[in-house]
C-alpha cells in the first residue's frame, strides 16, 4: 500500500507542476499581488514535493521543488513582497508557515550551495548580524516587532499593507475593545469600513507594531535549520536564549506568558500596562493556538540542538496553567482560548496534538498524560480525511495541509488499534483521489483565478495551490519515520529514524520498498521493512533521527512475535541494511536519543563543509 501510494504521488505531483507551473517555476497567476501577504501561499501549496523527495519519491521532485522555489522567490520578488530572498515584513505564523519549503530543501538537497548559503543569511536577519534587518536586540533578547522580514522590524504598518485581507476579516474578531464604531461583543469587526479600517491601522500601529510577540518563538526554526548547515555555536545560544527569554517573561507575569513585551522588555509597554492584547495573542482572533504552537515548536527546538529534554519546560507549563484554567462543562473539561478585559474567555476541548508532539519527543508519561486527561472529541473518531486545509467548521477540528490523524496515530503508537496503518493508508489514498479531482474540476483552472481584480474571491485565490494540491501525505510519514506530521505554522519535520538509498546515494526509500515503525520506546524503536522487488537487492541506510540526532547501539533481528534472531552491534547514527529480492526484516534497534549534534549531514558528506561565495566589499 505504501508503494502504490508513492506511485500515485508521483505522478499527481508531476501533473499538479504541469498545470500550475511554468517552466522557468514561476506560477500561472495575475500580473500584480498588492499588501504584504502573499508568498507563503504559493510556497505551501508546492513544499511537499521536496518531503516527498526526501521520503524517497521520484528524482524528478526535487529538480521541481528547487525550480518551483526559484521561481515563487523571483515571482513574490517582481510584486514586491520578498527582498532579498526573504519576506521583507510579515508576521511569524505567515513566515512559519511558507518556509517549511525551505526547510524540507534542506532535507531533499542538503548540498545545495544556494541553499545553504540562504539559511545562512536568513539567520543573519534575526540575530542581529545583518546591517539592514536590525530584527533582534540581542542585549533584551527580543525581537523587536511582531513584523519582521529581510527590512528589519515593521513599526509602521500602512494601510497598504493589510488590502488584501480587509473582506476577509469583516468575519474574525475585532483586534481591540474599543474601536470606533466597532461593537466588540458581535465576534465581527467590518475592516471593510474606510473609516474603522483607518481606526484598525492607527490602533494597531499604537498598540502592536513594536516590540516582542510569542508567535516570534517560531523563528527559532529558521535558526536551527541554519545550525544544522554549519554548526555554528553562536546560532545553538540563540536559540536557547531566546526560549529561556520567554519562559521568564512568563515566570514574571505569575506563569501565563504575556502576549506583548515592549522595546524596553515591559510587559504590556504600548497596551496600557496589559500583558494580553498582542499581535497574534490572547485577544487575538486565533487565540491560545497562535501563542501554544510557537512556543511547543520552539521547545522542541530547544531541545533537538541541546539534547537537554528539560527544554520542554515552557510548553509543559503553559499546557498545565491552561488546563488549570478550565473547568467542566456538558460533562467535559473545557479550558480558555481567549483572554479579553473582562477576563477568561472562549471555552473549548483543548488539542491534543500539542501534548502529542511533546511525548513523541520525551516519549515520557508525563505527556502521555498531558494526552490522555483531554476529552478528544472531536479529535478522537475514526480516521479522517479532512476536507479542509484549515479548521473544519463542522467539528471545529483543525487539519491545516490536510493534517487529521495525529491522535489516532499516537492510539497506534500506545498499542491500540493494530489495523491503523492500512486505515490511514486507505485514507490518504482517497484524500489523494479527491485532491486530484478537485484539481481537473473547473474550480482547478487557473485560467479562471488570474484576473487583476481585487474582490474578495479574487483575492483568495492566493490559497488555491494549497486547496487543490493533490500532494499530501500524513500517512506516510507517520508510518515510515515513526512520528507526527509537522505543526503547520513553522514546525520541522521530526522523525525516529530516516532513510538513505545507498545504491543511489541519495535521500529517502529505494524503490520496492517499504517501511512501517511500529513500536518507539524511550531507548528503542522497532521497525518493518520490505523489498517487493523480485528481481534485485536493495540496500538502505537508516539513521538515527531525521536530523542524526540519535545514536543507534544495538541492531536486533527479530522474528513478528519479537524473539531475537541476531544481534549486531551499530555505535553509530547510520547502519546498512541488504535486502534480498522479495525479502523482509523486523529490526528492534536500541539507542540513545538527543546526543549527536543535528544535521544535515549524509553518509557521504556534511554540508557544513560548503565553501561560502563572497562578494567583494563596496
Amino acid at each position: 500500500m505504501e508503494r502504490q501510494l508513492f506511485e500515485m504521488l508521483n505522478k499527481a505531483a508531476k501533473e499538479f507542476v504541469q498545470k500550475y507551473v511554468r517552466p522557468d517555476g514561476t506560477l500561472i497567476w495575475r500580473s500584480e499581488w498588492p499588501g504584504m501577504d502573499g508568498s507563503d501561499d504559493p510556497y505551501e501549496g508546492f513544499m511537499y514535493l521536496a518531503l516527498l523527495y526526501a521520503l524517497g519519491g521520484d528524482e524528478e521532485l526535487r529538480e521541481m521543488a528547487l525550480r518551483i522555489w526559484e521561481g515563487v522567490t523571483w515571482q513574490w520578488t517582481e510584486y514586491g513582497q520578498i527582498y532579498r530572498d526573504f519576506d521583507a515584513y510579515y508576521d511569524w505564523m505567515h513566515h512559519g508557515e511558507g518556509y517549511l519549503f525551505f526547510y524540507f530543501l534542506g532535507l531533499a538537497d542538503p548540498f545545495n550551495l544556494k541553499s545553504v548559503q540562504r539559511a545562512h543569511r536568513f539567520a543573519s536577519f534575526y540575530t542581529g548580524d545583518d546591517a539592514e534587518a536590525q530584527n533582534y536586540d540581542a542585549e533584551k533578547k527580543l525581537i523587536r516587532s511582531p513584523i519582521t522580514g529581510s527590512r528589519g522590524p515593521r513599526h509602521e504598518m500602512s494601510e497598504e499593507d493589510w488590502c488584501t485581507h480587509r473582506g476577509i476579516l469583516d468575519n474574525y474578531l475585532a483586534p481591540f475593545e474599543d474601536i470606533p464604531g466597532v461593537d466588540f461583543s458581535s465576534g465581527t469587526c467590518p475592516w471593510s469600513d474606510n473609516q474603522v479600517y483607518r481606526n484598525i491601522i492607527r490602533l494597531m500601529n499604537e498598540r502592536m507594531a513594536k516590540g516582542d510577540v510569542p508567535l516570534n518563538l517560531n523563528a527559532t526554526g529558521l535558526i536551527a535549520h541554519a545550525y544544522m548547515y554549519s554548526g555554528d555555536e553562536e546560532l545553538k545560544k540563540w536559540v536557547l536564549d531566546y526560549v529561556q527569554a520567554w519562559r521568564e517573561r512568563a515566570e514574571q507575569n505569575g506563569g501565563i506568558i504575556p502576549d506583548n513585551i515592549g522595546l524596553s522588555g515591559e510587559i504590556g509597554e504600548y497596551n496600557d500596562g496589559k500583558w494580553w492584547g498582542g499581535y497574534y495573542g490572547w485577544r487575538w482572533p486565533h487565540g491560545f493556538l497562535t501563542i501554544i504552537e510557537p512556543i511547543v515548536n520552539a521547545s522542541i527546538n530547544a531541545v533537538l540542538i541541546s539534547g537537554d529534554l528539560n527544554r520542554l519546560r515552557l510548553a509543559r507549563e503553559q499546557l498545565d496553567r491552561n488546563w488549570e484554567l478550565g473547568h467542566e462543562e456538558n460533562g467535559s473539561w473545557v479550558t480558555p482560548t481567549k483572554h479579553f478585559d473582562s477576563g477568561w474567555t472562549a471555552y473549548r476541548l483543548p488539542n491534543p496534538v500539542y501534548p502529542i508532539h511533546l511525548w513523541t519527543i520525551s516519549m515520557s508519561e508525563e505527556d502521555a498524560a498531558r494526552v490522555d486527561r483531554i476529552d478528544k472529541m472531536p479529535y478522537d473518531l475514526d480516521i479522517d480525511v479532512p476536507e479542509y486545509s484549515g479548521t473544519n467548521p463542522n467539528t471545529g477540528k483543525l487539519t491545516k495541509h490536510y493534517n487529521g490523524n495525529t491522535v489516532q496515530w499516537f492510539h497506534y503508537m500506545r498499542g491500540k488499534n493494530p489495523d491503523y496503518p492500512k486505515q490511514i493508508l486507505e485514507a490518504n489514498y482517497k484524500l489523494v483521489t479527491r485532491q486530484l479531482e478537485k484539481m481537473r474540476s473547473e474550480e482547478g483552472d487557473p485560467n479562471n483565478w488570474i484576473s487583476d481584480g481585487f474582490s474578495l474571491g479574487a483575492l483568495s485565490s492566493i490559497h488555491k495551490w494549497q486547496e487543490m494540491c493533490p500532494v499530501y501525505f500524513e500517512g506516510l510519514l507517520q508510518l515510515t519515520l515513526g512520528s507526527p506530521m509537522h505543526t503547520s505554522h513553522g514546525g520541522l519535520q521530526h522523525g525516529r529514524v530516516r532513510y538513505f538509498n545507498a545504491d543511489l546515494e541519495r535521500p529517502g526509500l529505494p524503490d520496492g520498498t517499504a517501511a512501517l515503525v511500529e513500536a518507539l520506546n524511550a531507548d528503542s524503536v522497532t521497525l518493518n521493512l520490505v523489498n517487493l522487488d523480485l528481481f534485485a537487492d536493495k540496500q538502505i541506510i537508516i539513521q538515527a533521527g531525521m536530523f542524526g540526532e540519535h545514536q543507534f547501539e544495538k541492531v536486533m533481528v527479530t522474528s513478528q512475535e519479537g524473539h531475537v534472531q541476531e544481534t549486531w552491534p551499530a555505535n553509530s547514527k547510520w547502519f546498512l541494511v541488504k535486502l534480498l529480492p522479495g525479502a523482509g526484516i523486523r529490526l528492534h534497534m536500541t539507542m540513545n536519543r538527543y546526543v549527536n549534534r543535528p544535521s544535515y549531514e549524509t553518509p557521504w558528506g556534511n554540508p557544513k563543509d560548503a565553501v561560502m561565495i563572497s562578494g567583494r566589499e563596496k
